[in-house]
């Protein structure tokens, strides 16, 4: 029935979350309060759709700060939503840079003909680089060696 009012529990199997987490989003104000039923929480059918929303944006890298930011911000104008958008795309894209360069620091590890890695000088240099300040996602940061280090 379209407009049957779902029990916590029932909500909670039909979209994967926690009661608990349901109860949170209720009270950080992502999820509308329920209506309450014999003392138990009540949430209509667009209720479901809400913590899908609320889901997905995590699972895509939104904090539920940001979720209630976004969702609050659809209701004042487009370009509101789409700036907290744009900004969550350059995060995203530091952290995307950040994990290749790690993956170029760990595959010199694995290529690295030392027997202790702590003694090879591609490995010292980069630890006094990151002491100078230097982050591995530093554009400027490189383990060009790694690729003269690959076995064959």
């Amino acid at each position: 029935m379209a407009d049957e009012m779902l029990t916590i529990g029932e909500l909670a199997r039909r979209t994967g979350a926690a009661p608990s987490a349901l109860r949170y989003y209720e009270e950080i104000g992502l999820l509308a309060p329920s209506a309450r039923v014999s003392g138990q929480r009540r949430y209509g059918p667009e209720a479901e759709s809400v913590v899908g929303t609320i889901l997905f944006l995590a699972d895509v890298g939104f904090t539920l700060g940001e979720v209630k930011q976004l969702m609050e911000a659809r209701s004042v104008t487009p370009r509101t939503w789409r700036d907290l958008v744009r900004r969550k795309l350059a995060e995203l894209d530091e952290r995307i840079a950040e994990a290749r360069a790690a993956r170029v620091a760990v595959e010199h590890a694995i290529a690295c003909p030392h027997d202790d890695i702590i003694t090879c000088p591609n490995f010292q240099a980069a630890v006094r680089r990151r002491l100078d300040g230097q982050l591995v996602s530093d554009p400027r940061y490189c383990v060009c060696e790694v690729q003269e280090m690959r076995p064959a």
